[in-house]
């Protein structure tokens, strides 16, 4: 089949690897490059890298204007795929292949409409998620329903790990979207129930309230893994003002209520030192202080500036 895929985070990669090597013809849009988070240095999206590498042709339009249009017109697409492209396609665009054009959802819509599903599902702690084809529309995932699978959701997992399952349902997703499509037997249904929302999140979305339970906080670190992470900053003892990013940490006491949340009120030799929640208490076994390296709590115990009684502020004091 003749392809547009519009596509540009990491993730996006993997599907355009799959469709070449399916032999399917290709015409790449990705967004521009732009400035890395450090330096001034420009980077590029992994898409643009690999339709390079493969020699399939690519734009990046900054807007979909008349010429963007008449260029991406001229290629006669089959159908467009979109994966994790990063802006809204107008309809002048998304209606141009013989099929339309569909996208790739990691949830089951309309559950989690937006830009952060895998992270949304997480933090609210659900069993259930998956990966949802439909067709592109004017509103935000509001298109009817191609094909969907679900898969479970483990307690253990975390950002990265759902990303790690879901991956490959979304390509047999795809894989098998492009199959009913091309035989004429697609049947799209409306989506049923009602929708959530999963909009992009800011970095101080990751900020630790001790006053919330453990278990939220756990699933705090779950969603958010990836990015920005979990994060608090001492507001009591020798590292006043320092801010440490929490990554890893078990949940050993889910029901205790506890006025003295966010304080430190243990410590526990070779593995690290438990904080008090609003109900419950976590042991914090891994974490980074700013501007250093990545370890283990026990060996940031062994530093000898954190004591029994050293606080972290909480968004509620």
């Amino acid at each position: 089949m003749k392809i547009l895929f519009f596509g540009t985070a990491s993730i996006s990669k993997v599907y355009l690897e799959c469709l070449y090597n399916n032999k399917h013809k290709l015409f790449v849009i990705t967004m521009p490059d732009k400035p890395a988070l450090r330096g001034h240095h420009v980077v590029s999206p992994v898409v643009k890298t690999f339709a390079i590498e493969k020699g399939i042709k690519f734009i990046q339009p900054m807007k979909f204007n008349q010429d963007v249009c008449e260029v991406i017109k001229s290629f006669d697409a089959d159908v467009g795929v979109v994966v994790s492209y990063g802006k809204l396609i107008p309809r002048n665009i998304f209606d141009l292949p013989k099929f339309r054009t569909f996208n790739i959802h990691f949830s089951l819509l309309p559950k989690y409409r937006g830009a952060a599903p895998v992270q949304y599902v997480l933090l609210n702690e659900e069993t259930k998620t998956g990966v949802t084809s439909f067709y592109i529309e004017d509103d935000l995932d509001t298109g009817n329903i191609l094909v969907q699978k679900s898969v479970d959701i483990e307690e253990k997992d975390n950002a990265e790990t759902l990303f790690n399952k879901l991956i490959p349902i979304g390509v047999d997703v795809m894989n098998q979207t492009l199959d009913l499509l091309k035989k004429g037997e697609v049947a799209a249904s409306s989506q049923k129930g009602v929708p959530t929302f999963a909009p992009v999140f800011k970095k101080e979305a990751g900020l630790i309230d001790w006053s919330k339970s453990a278990k939220e906080i756990y699933n705090k670190l779950r969603g958010l893994y990836l990015w920005p992470g979990v994060y608090s900053i001492f507001n009591k003892g020798e590292l006043q003002g320092k801010r440490i990013k929490i990554l890893a940490f078990e949940v050993i006491d889910k029901e205790s209520k506890n006025d003295n949340y966010g304080t430190v009120i243990s410590i526990e030799k070779n593995i690290g030192f438990v904080v008090a929640c609003g109900r419950g208490k976590i042991l914090i076994t891994k974490l980074q202080l700013e501007n250093k390296s990545v370890m283990s709590a026990w060996s940031f115990v062994l530093g000898g500036k954190l004591k029994i009684g050293d606080n972290f502020n909480s968004i509620n004091r």
